[in-house]
């Protein structure tokens, strides 16, 4: 197997630099300047700050006080992205998107007929780069699990290949916070097992992984020892339809929290729509004001694509969450466990993600 996985360096923040030059060579970080705003990217020179993606933006500010704050532009990044996948498909189908910039490509067997990964890697970066001016990362290995480690080995405009001979050696110096699937928590208590590497995750049986970590005990064991059996899939059937609103304040009065509950749950119709999706299933997310969350889920006999059918279960999940002396931060809903009109009898591939402290 030769797979490709290709991400593109600070993509958000590039487009915005790209497309404006005076903010070139500045510390920029691409999301909403509010109260409750998020980071959604961050620029190489804000980075050198401590901003990063996923961080408030007061947080940021404080950090970098010379901090540029740019209102993100989607249109526009997936444009770019359409050309990126252009690119993609001009080597194979075999393509599976990831989000906007990044995806992963089974160069196995390639239109191109070249027999090197890394030769199909040094080409696409060479025509994203001048299709697009901006620099992607690209790793190379036998697997989407190495693949993915070996593109963020030496960003911004990396290439790294992991050859099956030395995979077992570089996983074995791996942090176990940069294997797949380990966030932070799962990081905390492999430390507290001892675990800090690769070759730490190696020595630990099975028995003891899965009883640790469940399920994903055995993807981590795997892990450790090279071994990632998932293909590359061009075509995913989607699994859930969701949406959360995040509150400029807090809310705690119940005619607050009746009103955004309905504003959510047109907007989960909306996307049902868009989607075409047919779920019978209604989860219920909670944050609460000091970041602890709940979720909640009911199953219904008729599938959820109404007004009528949705808000009574979401307000029948709401029921008996403390928000009064508890503020709600933001509330969430997904409808999911959608009944497939026509079974298929072959064996079907499901991504999951390996880490459930957020949803």
């Amino acid at each position: 197997m030769k797979i490709i996985h290709v991400d593109m360096d600070q993509f958000f923040a590039a487009v915005e630099q790209r497309d404006n030059p005076e903010l070139r060579g500045k510390p920029i970080a691409v999301g909403h300047d509010a109260e409750r705003g998020v980071v959604s990217t961050a620029s190489y020179e804000a980075r050198k700050f401590g901003v990063h993606s996923a961080q408030s933006i007061q947080v940021a500010k404080r950090l970098c006080p010379q901090l540029i704050i740019v209102e993100p532009h989607f249109q526009r990044y997936k444009e770019v992205s359409a050309q990126l996948h252009e690119i993609f498909h001009d080597y194979t189908d075999l393509v599976e998107p990831i989000s906007l910039d990044e995806a992963f490509l089974d160069v196995t067997e390639n239109k191109r007929g070249m027999e090197l990964g890394v030769d199909i890697a040094r080409e696409i970066k060479q025509r994203i780069r001048e299709t697009t001016g901006l620099t992607a990362s690209a790793g190379v290995s036998y697997c989407k699990f190495l693949a993915k480690i070996a593109s963020d080995w030496r960003k911004p405009d990396g290439l790294t290949v992991i050859h099956p001979d030395r995979a077992l050696d570089f996983i074995a110096k791996l942090r176990v916070e940069k294997i797949w699937g380990v966030g932070q928590k799962t990081a905390e208590k492999m430390h507290r097992m001892g675990i800090f590497t690769g070759l730490d995750l190696r020595n630990v049986p099975l028995v003891r992984l899965t009883q640790e970590f469940g399920k994903v005990g055995q993807v981590f064991y795997d892990f450790a020892r090279g071994i990632d059996n998932r293909p590359v899939i061009s075509e995913w059937e989607r699994k859930s339809v969701s949406c959360e609103q995040t509150f400029e304040t807090d809310i705690s009065e119940n005619a607050a929290v009746t009103i955004h509950l309905y504003q959510i749950v047109l907007e989960l119709l909306r996307r049902i729509e868009k989607h075409q999706f047919e779920g019978r299933t209604l989860t219920l997310k909670v944050k609460f004001q000091d970041f602890q969350q709940i979720t909640r889920s009911i199953t219904a006999e008729h599938t959820l694509s109404t007004k009528d059918a949705i808000l009574p279960l979401a307000k029948q999940l709401m029921q008996g969450v403390e928000f009064h002396t508890h503020p709600i931060r933001l509330i969430g809903l997904g409808v999911s466990n959608q009944k497939s009109a026509t079974p298929s009898k072959q064996p079907r591939w499901v991504e999951l993600e390996l880490e459930f402290e957020d949803w």
